[in-house]
């Protein structure tokens, strides 16, 4: 299922939300149009390399310097592939605008990064001694979403059903789809781990981190009187 668009209405204009897509989106194409190696290079400086963390002679020999977590954050404007890029910035456009309308711009800012560097962390715990970067702004959506889902429970959620590319559009309450997200987010976060030799290329923990923090911390920055922008 691909949410195409919700009914929650949103009363400003989210300038945070559509800043943190365009940085997204810019950061990712730079990427493609330089050199290979240099664009290489730059995903495990800036992307977060869990063993970079856990085994500094590790990161010392493959020539990492210490960034002191300085990837924690980065990691979050950088994206694999355009499908990565294209879902996350989807999420984002349909789901933060009505969390930065209840929050406000500022708070809404430090919100998100939270969440985007303790679901980053979780991941780190979780898979300590992964070698590869970790990239994107799921884990930081994910606490947004968990904002969406206490704010808005019985807003619509219009998504397109993909069989056999059929217009097939249904609309589905946002607790029930952002419900069934998190359940397959557990699924496969736990599946990595009780299962030996399972091959995974999804930070689900980053995701289950990033919801859980947004869970906890969203009461925190709702405000109490709706704004209203001109």
């Amino acid at each position: 299922m691909i949410p195409i668009r919700d009914t929650a209405p949103c009363n400003i204009r989210p300038w945070v939300t559509w800043v943190i897509m365009a940085i997204c989106i810019v950061v990712f194409i730079a990427m493609q149009v330089m050199p290979h190696e240099l664009s290489y290079r730059l995903i495990y400086l800036y992307g977060m390399v869990p063993i970079r963390y856990s085994d500094p002679h590790w990161a010392l020999s493959f020539g990492l310097p210490d960034d002191h977590f300085l990837s924690f954050l980065t990691s979050l404007f950088l994206h694999g592939n355009w499908w990565h890029l294209a879902i996350n910035m989807i999420f984002m456009w349909i789901f933060a605008d009505n969390v930065e309308d209840r929050m406000g711009h500022g708070p809404f800012l430090v919100f998100y990064l939270l969440c985007g560097l303790c679901a980053t962390f979780l991941q780190w715990y979780f898979d300590p001694r992964l070698a590869i970067p970790v990239v994107g702004a799921s884990g930081a959506i994910a606490g947004v979403l968990a904002a969406y889902f206490f704010l808005y429970p019985l807003a619509r959620v219009i998504v397109w059903i993909p069989l056999f590319f059929l217009p097939i559009v249904i609309h589905i309450p946002a607790v029930a789809f952002l419900g069934l997200w998190v359940i397959i987010q557990l699924h496969e976060a736990t599946t990595s781990v009780i299962f030996e030799g399972v091959t995974v290329d999804v930070a689900w923990w980053a995701h289950l981190g990033g919801f859980i923090t947004g869970s906890i911390l969203y009461r925190l920055f709702v405000r109490n009187e709706p704004m209203e922008e001109n």
